[in-house]
């Protein structure tokens, strides 16, 4: 037989195999699905999404809605690539099963056994957390985000300056989301293995699954032609912007897939750690994984997000809760113009992905529950529909909070001092330099290569800034003086007050 024919008949065959699945994964989860989801995108103002559905072990149904840029014809479909944000959390914590299984490593091992460099600001919290602490939100730090996001600070450089951020609580006594603890859980990665964290996750994880057109980081999108743009809504609109590089906190949140790639991930989640007959991970550490870790009360606007929970709690890499009387399984992934649903309800062997590109958009995760009422069997429920109302409530006191700041501003005053004496270099230890320049006899700051804002005054010593990157918003700088009338701090709200250094003296003239 020649070797055309031969190619033909592998075609065919290849062909013949996947058309069933193919097929089944046109099935919508009920009638008038497709009006249902593109009305509900309508409603919550989301230009593209795509939806995943895997029922025992199967791709049952996979498609794409909307665009991926508004403006631009070009259609979101199945292999449309978004960034998934937090949502890689949970390939961390697998990796770390892995390494587990492999007995380099236990959950509740010392993390200064892999990372003895790496310190936090409380030296008993240094000595006595473990493994399973970066794992599950209980360190006992704010978030510190601006730590990494958008800075030029590499990974080493994130976990060397967190030694800095100030406890919020006692470790092990209350839940507080960390993205940095979960980089730190990364890079015992290399520590042990010799090998990066991306290059772990690409070939332990993605390979294995068939994960062939997931990446770790934004600098691989140009390989493909099927990429969605991130949308944020700026003034009551909603426009494009710019995907953001966040490969220094990479092991949190910087993975990009589509939710064809993903459902085998699911697929793999809901068989235990086996894929395709091969068990890759023992299935005593996935559960570990799906077993509550840190309780979170139900609370604040946690009961328009679970509407349905009784408990609620987060294992590692996953938020754990019941819904229709049924363990769920998920996590959530927000960056830049982008947001992520990742779900699962074991019992019933079913799992959902959905990812979009409207900037923390909630619609995701209610969409899933209307898809899950329907394998389950129950009374179905509108929960989007239900949802948008007290979404909007949300934005309305966000709105009248700033709306009051406008309102308390005092008027005619004027700053303490002239201008150029605010001018100058700030340092805070956590976070590095920030500089204010006088432009033009304008007040410019710096904070970084990414960080560019236009000062106004307010009133008395408190500028308003206007970040240049529309992403980043706006904020407030408050100037403080010392006893000479001389200005000692600036306070950064979030990121707490940064020192004033002494000005630099010209260099001598020869």
């Amino acid at each position: 037989m020649k070797l055309r024919s031969i190619l033909a008949l592998i075609i065919l065959s290849l062909v013949m195999l996947a058309g069933p699945q193919l097929a089944a994964a046109q099935n919508a989860p009920f009638p008038g699905f497709d009006e249902y989801v593109n009305k509900a995108m309508k409603d919550w103002e989301v230009p593209g999404l795509a939806i995943a559905i895997v029922k025992d072990d199967k791709i049952v149904y996979a498609k794409g809605y909307g665009v991926r840029e508004l403006g631009k014809p070009a259609p979101v479909d199945e292999h449309t690539l978004f960034a998934i944000g937090s949502s890689s959390k949970a390939f961390t914590a697998t990796s770390i099963a892995m390494l587990v299984d492999q007995g380099k490593l236990k959950w509740d091992d010392h993390v200064t056994q892999y990372l003895p460099g790496f310190q936090l600001y409380d030296p008993w919290v240094t000595r006595e957390m473990t493994v399973r602490d970066l794992l599950t939100h209980r360190i006992g730090l704010e978030r510190g985000d601006q730590l990494w996001y958008a800075t030029p600070y590499s990974r080493e450089e994130v976990l060397r300056r967190i030694r800095f951020l100030e406890p919020s609580s006692s470790m092990r006594s209350k839940f507080g989301y960390q993205n940095i603890m979960f980089l730190a859980a990364g890079q015992i990665i290399p520590s042990i293995t010799g090998n990066t964290w991306d290059d772990f996750v690409t070939e332990r994880i993605f390979a294995p699954l068939g994960m062939s057109e997931t990446g770790t980081t934004i600098r691989t999108l140009p390989l493909s032609t099927d990429v969605s743009t991130p949308h944020v809504k700026i003034d009551d609109k909603v426009r494009p912007v710019a995907w953001r590089l966040i490969d220094n906190i990479a092991p949190a949140g910087s993975i990009n897939s589509n939710v064809v790639d993903m459902a085998q991930w699911l697929r793999f989640q809901l068989g235990n750690g086996k894929f395709d007959g091969k068990q890759l991970v023992s299935e005593a550490a996935i559960k570990e994984t799906h077993t509550p870790q840190t309780i979170i009360r139900i609370e604040g606007p946690y009961p328009i997000f679970y509407p349905n929970a009784h408990f609620f709690s987060y294992g590692m890499g996953w938020f754990l809760s019941d819904f229709r009387g049924k363990k769920l399984v998920e996590h959530g992934g927000a960056i830049d113009g982008m947001r992520a649903e990742v779900a699962m309800i074991p019992e019933a062997n079913v799992g959902i992905v959905i990812l979009t590109n409207m900037n923390g958009t909630l619609l995701p995760q209610f969409l899933c529950y209307r898809i899950f009422d329907q394998y389950l069997g129950v009374q179905p429920k509108d929960w989007q529909a239900e949802a948008l109302p007290k979404i909007k409530t949300l934005e309305k006191a966000g709105k009248a909070a700033q709306d009051k700041i406008i309102a308390d501003r005092v008027k005619d005053t004027h700053p303490s001092l002239d201008l150029q004496s605010y001018a100058g270099t700030y340092n805070s230890e956590m976070y590095g330099d920030f500089e204010i320049d006088l432009v033009d006899r304008k007040l410019v700051a710096h904070f970084g290569p990414n960080y560019t804002g236009d000062l106004e005054h307010w009133n008395y010593d408190t500028f308003q800034v206007t970040w240049r990157d529309p992403v980043m918003g706006k904020g407030f700088l408050q100037f403080c003086l010392n006893a000479k009338g001389k200005i000692d701090t600036v306070d950064l709200g979030p990121m707490g007050k940064f020192k004033r250094m002494p000005d630099k003296k010209p260099a001598a003239k020869n």
